[in-house]
């Protein structure tokens, strides 16, 4: 399927998914997450795709934002109803997507765009990359996940100190605080996701999928992680991946999942 503001190659086990607006500074409306969200559904049920790698188009911006005059008009009512269908279709599929995911942050990621990083399973960016939630500065707060992302990978304090400066940090300060796991100068932002991208598909893609159930389910309000755990871990015995990936080892070879 041909989108206007999003790009999808498949590469080998893994397809990389590129934000193109990039005269807008990739920034987020909503036929770009409507276009996301049917491209991530068709990834989702392609089981020759083990992971995806989530980049923004050029080199100055990851995903600049939201983009503010599609709602700067909008009732309490409008509000409400932007956040949770954004949250619904794209913050929250991309959570719980049954792959691993990697954001490739080239740049600015503000906003909605440091939200959708953070949706993300594992963070790389490149070395001019900015990151910073603003809203507060245009009267509002994240609506897309971000207050409790982002306490979740920095701290309560830091999160807080963050959301109301309404300041950016640099990739090397977002690195130490945790927000992302790894940084690398520009040119070889792509290369470093697609490497690891490798390395993930390497492995079971039934386990996988079970692995990130159960560690999103420790940050479930009312969910019993532990237990969750203990159900995946269970029903992996059940998979053909377990069978492929036992004898494998015991035949000292590597698994062919």
């Amino acid at each position: 399927m041909a989108f206007e503001n999003v790009v999808v190659n498949h590469e080998e086990q893994y397809s990389v998914l590129t934000i193109n607006r990039p005269n807008q500074l990739n920034a987020l409306n909503k036929q770009t997450i409507q276009e996301l969200n049917q491209a991530l559904k068709e990834i989702n049920t392609n089981d020759k795709i083990r992971v995806l790698i989530i980049t923004g188009s050029g080199e100055k911006a990851f995903v600049a934002g939201a983009d503010i005059k599609e709602f700067a008009d909008f009732s309490v009512g409008q509000g409400t109803d932007l956040a949770a269908k954004g949250q619904e279709l794209l913050f929250d599929f991309i959570e719980n997507f049954n792959k691993p995911v990697i954001a490739a942050v080239n740049g600015f990621a503000l906003g909605g765009g440091l939200e959708l990083a953070m949706a993300c399973h594992i963070r790389i960016a490149s070395d001019n990359a900015k990151l910073g939630l603003p809203e507060t500065g245009l009267g509002l707060i994240p609506g897309y996940g971000g207050t409790q992302r982002l306490a979740r990978l920095v701290g309560h304090g830091r999160a807080i100190e963050m959301i109301a400066t309404a300041g950016m940090i640099g990739a090397d300060r977002a690195h130490e605080i945790g927000l992302v796991n790894h940084i690398c100068a520009q040119p070889e932002l792509l290369d470093k996701a697609r490497e690891m991208a490798t390395k993930i598909a390497r492995n079971s893609p039934k386990a996988l999928s079970s692995a990130i159930r159960s560690v999103n389910a420790g940050y479930q309000a009312g969910v019993n992680g532990y237990k969750v755990e203990i159900d995946e871990f269970g029903k992996c015995f059940g998979t053909s991946d377990f069978k492929e990936g036992t004898t494998a080892f015991l035949e000292k070879r590597k698994p062919k999942f």
